[in-house]
């Protein structure tokens, strides 16, 4: 059984961190840095940027290696409860490892480039945007919200189990 959860989180981030610095090799050689380019009626735009911060360039203040040290200490500890925890929602599985590898993936730009994560894509309506992303923040919002979702609706399952 472990070592099918092994295979499953391994090849899961492997997967993000594949497609996600794939994507950051084109972004780098293609995409412009002062100009963006736009698709579907200005709906997607590819605009090359670094980000030296977290999630919408939190952090981006703090002084270099701090934010890089603290995030391979929080993926470190996301690894070892993958790969080690005796008891973990088989549910969550899937949903974390995504977040491993997209946390992963972008921890590599940190120390690759010097301190940043390489971001290239931005969506919206008119004024109405996103800040600008790239792969691995989308395999890390989908798992966060995977799991909130799987939380919300496994919540009022384990309440009916307990009444019985």
């Amino acid at each position: 059984m472990r070592e099918s959860r092994t295979f499953r989180v391994l090849a899961a981030a492997a997967a993000v961190l594949f497609l996600d610095q794939l994507s950051k090799v084109w972004a780098r050689a293609s995409a412009p840095v002062d100009e963006a380019w736009t698709y579907l009626a200005d709906t997607v735009r590819v605009q090359l940027a670094h980000n030296y911060g977290a999630f919408l360039s939190l952090g981006g203040s703090l002084p270099q290696g701090w934010l890089s040290f603290a995030v391979g200490v929080i993926l470190a500890g996301l690894a070892a409860y993958l790969l080690f925890a005796k008891r973990i929602q088989p549910t969550s599985v899937l949903p974390l490892s995504l977040v491993l590898g997209g946390g992963v993936s972008n921890l590599i730009d940190r120390i690759v480039y010097g301190g940043y994560v390489v971001d290239f894509l931005n969506l919206g309506i008119g004024s109405l945007r996103t800040g600008i992303f790239n792969v691995a923040d989308i395999a890390i919002s989908a798992g966060v919200v995977w799991l909130l979702i799987g939380e919300f609706l496994h919540k009022p399952q384990q309440k009916e189990e307990q009444k019985t």
